[in-house]
């Protein structure tokens, strides 16, 4: 017996599973799949040749995508004194230090992002089996611990989103709403592809980008063409209506 509904089953027959759509066709497609009461996420997963299983084959980063998430970006600080203050001031939701600490280690995780000052890591540190799982433990390495807490606030706001490749070698990203135009989550997509071409470890053998694929939060997933990495923006409109 199938695990999905009804309603599910119904928008996977309107795909073909075994065909590698085009970047721009394949986004129309998926927007035409989504029809829940809530603005679904469009979601790309990349799956990459790597062997995570090597440090020099790990992939990690951040990417600022030219449209946004679609979605206001909760973005918690672990700062104190004057850097707390520019925090605040930069938009921060939620500003602390050993109280923001207890408050994550009690359960608190409405949040999508977390920055700190280099000096809060040893407060932050103790997170780490809560933070890391979940993708959001701040990290130098992608602009999440710093001094400059103000830059960091307002590009995460902006849309700016870290990625890395999980433990099967695989890229998750949100790359937009169903109720964007295609042709931002085209740009978006494009965007996501030719920042992991340019972040190909340099250790990386044999082919890298092995299968993409894209789905709403509800709806079936569409293969696209790996191959179409180059000029993705050519073959699409300059503007669609939304849906």
């Amino acid at each position: 017996m199938s695990r999905h509904g009804k309603r599910y089953l119904e928008l996977r027959a309107k795909v073909d599973r075994e065909h590698e759509y085009g970047p721009a066709e394949a986004i129309g497609l998926v927007r035409s799949l989504a029809g829940s009461k809530f603005d679904e996420s469009v979601e790309v997963h990349v799956r990459t040749g790597l062997n995570v299983r090597h440090a020099d084959e790990q992939l990690r980063g951040t990417i600022a995508l030219p449209n946004g998430l679609g979605k206001d970006v909760k973005v918690v600080v672990f700062a104190q004194g004057d850097k707390a203050r520019e925090a605040e001031e930069a938009g921060a939701d939620v500003v602390g230090a050993e109280d923001l600490a207890k408050r994550v280690e009690e359960g608190f995780d409405d949040f999508d992002v977390a920055i700190a000052t280099p000096d809060m890591m040893s407060v932050v540190g103790r997170l780490g089996r809560i933070l890391g799982p979940a993708g959001k433990m701040p990290n130098p390495k992608v602009g999440t611990v710093t001094m400059d807490v103000a830059k960091a606030v307002d590009e995460s706001k902006a849309g700016k989103v870290e990625y890395r490749t999980d433990r099967t070698a695989i890229v998750h990203l949100v790359i937009g709403k169903a109720s964007f135009e295609d042709r931002k989550l085209l740009e978006n997509y494009a965007a996501v592809i030719e920042e992991l071409i340019r972040a190909k470890p340099s250790a990386a053998k044999g082919r890298y980008l092995r299968s993409i694929t894209l789905a709403t939060t509800m709806g079936p997933g569409v293969k696209v063409d790996p191959g179409r990495t180059r000029e993705i923006l050519e073959e699409a409109p300059a503007a669609t209506v939304a849906a």
